[in-house]
């Protein structure tokens, strides 16, 4: 009779490892040009998508960067027709930021880039561990969505 032992890695052995598969896959979604976004850009529309209409300084706190800096990244997306600006009906000085259609198109023409790459790396890999990868991937992402989802940012959402 054999007895199947199974190892319970540790979080901090698992949180390498995965650090370690973050990393690459940049590498791997870096074959799929974000141009003409910068990292930061991106970082901002991935925001925007998921919070339409929030205002300059929620975007910056979410960006962890300075008033100034964001809004000229703002600035280029606006030239570059990704994000629109809409005064707030509560306060006309107020700007709340959304995507566009083109920024929304330009996001999903990028997810399936991005797919079409990681799809020749899963292709390679056993059956069997496509299936656990999926598994755990699925168990961290609703982990990680309970642990966020009262704020998304992790900031205050009264600046919203």
């Amino acid at each position: 009779m054999t007895v199947t032992v199974f190892r319970r890695p540790e979080p901090d052995e698992v949180a390498r490892v995965t650090t370690t598969a973050a990393e690459l896959l940049e590498v791997v979604w870096g074959r799929a040009s974000t141009a003409p976004t910068s990292a930061s850009q991106l970082r901002a529309l991935y925001i925007l998508e998921h919070h339409e209409g929030i205002n300059l300084r929620t975007l910056t706190e979410g960006l962890a960067s300075t008033p100034p800096s964001t809004s000229r990244l703002c600035d280029r997306l606006h030239a570059a027709g990704f994000i629109e600006r809409e005064a707030s009906v509560e306060d006309r000085r107020e700007v709340r930021l959304h995507l566009s259609n083109k920024g929304r198109a330009f996001l999903a023409d990028l997810r399936i880039r991005r797919e079409a790459e990681l799809r020749k790396v899963l292709e390679d890999m056993p059956a069997a561990k496509r299936v656990a990868l999926l598994e755990g991937l699925e168990a961290f992402c609703s982990t990680a969505a309970a642990q966020i989802q009262g704020d998304p940012l992790g900031i205050d959402s009264q600046t919203a």
